[in-house]
């Protein structure tokens, strides 16, 4: 017996002697007492308020990294077209005319899709007060929900050697077409090490616009498979290389190491992640929601006696600029 019960047990009794209830509250006080907190719309709002509070308090401390290595864009439709894509131009001296980019040879539509999880509580623990039992399930539901959009990022992220980006090529490719300046690679081969690592950053660091420009890149994410972080927390915070000499490449970058590249061991990448334009993007259309059904009348109450709780949201992923991110196999 709960002493929040044992609290509403005295004030219903209270109140039916003041209100005169006689022997028929009295009656309803002592059934209270018998079948434990009745299930009515303010018990349920009260609970539903509960682990609402859980949830949104986890969703809120979750760790993610969706937000720095994909640019939001609020999607007010069922998909977006993204013509600007691989369309920044650099200045120039404004001699003459203005020189106006042609946005429309660049499109590329990302369509939102639907995602959601649902668990359902017994009738019978929110009769027997026995809530609380459930926490650990709303809060990871609230982790989950925030940390949804890294998994398809990651995933978006080790697929791009076989996936396409707006320029039609492989998001890792070797030849991607930048006009006359000819092709651009931001791909690889070669395992982690200190020597390819700096081979990447070289390759983000010379990176060009359409027009010959540098586009003043600075990498500052190392992206490893679980497999590879030892490798990756060498080169980049170690005092000395494998040689015993000091390391040049000490705090050149942070490390993120994703579970979601396991499947991938030996996929390594270097981001520029600094820059208002990401190597992704992050289109939602809904963001993440807390929602429940439970009224006492509905179906799986009535036949499961379970009550609905769940989280949904509508958005998706998908490639930005490759120029940001130099991707390897490792050898794989």
């Amino acid at each position: 017996m709960t002493f929040r019960f044992y609290l509403t047990m005295l004030a219903l009794a209270a109140g039916a002697l003041v209100t005169g209830g006689g022997a028929e509250a009295s009656d309803s006080v002592m059934w209270a007492f018998l079948i434990g907190p009745v299930i009515n719309r303010s018990t349920l709002n009260d609970t539903t308020r509960g682990f609402k509070a859980v949830f949104t308090r986890a969703f809120q401390n979750a760790a993610s990294y969706a937000g720095d290595l994909a640019m939001r864009v609020d999607s007010s439709t069922r998909q977006e077209e993204y013509r600007w894509l691989g369309a920044i131009p650099g200045l120039r001296e404004w001699l003459g005319d203005r020189s106006v980019k042609d946005l429309a040879e660049n499109g590329f539509i990302i369509k939102n899709r639907d995602f959601e999880a649902t668990v359902s509580v017994d009738r019978n623990d929110i009769e027997d007060d026995n809530i609380g039992i459930y926490a650990p399930l709303f809060s990871q539901l609230g982790e989950n929900a925030k940390q949804h959009p890294d998994e398809l990022v990651f995933q978006l992220l080790a697929d791009g050697f076989v996936s396409t980006g707006y320029d039609g090529q492989f998001f890792f490719d070797i030849d991607h077409p930048n006009g006359s300046r000819g092709p651009w690679s931001n791909k690889g081969t070669s395992v982690l090490t200190a020597a390819s690592y700096e081979t990447a950053r070289q390759t983000i660091m010379s990176q060009v616009n359409e027009n010959g420009k540098p586009m003043r890149l600075t990498p500052s994410h190392l992206i490893v498979s679980p497999q590879l972080e030892k490798e990756a927390l060498d080169i980049i915070r170690g005092d000395l290389t494998t040689g015993g000499v000091s390391n040049v490449w000490k705090n050149s970058a942070d490390v993120i190491v994703a579970p979601e590249l396991a499947a991938n061991p030996t996929y390594w990448f270097l981001a520029c992640l600094n820059r208002p334009v990401k190597p992704f993007i992050l289109q939602m259309r809904q963001d993440a929601r807390f929602i429940s059904l439970d009224n006492p009348d509905d179906e799986s109450v009535f036949m499961r006696k379970e009550f609905i709780y769940g989280v949904d949201y509508r958005g998706a992923v998908g490639y930005g600029l490759p120029h940001l991110v130099y991707g390897s196999t490792g050898g794989a």
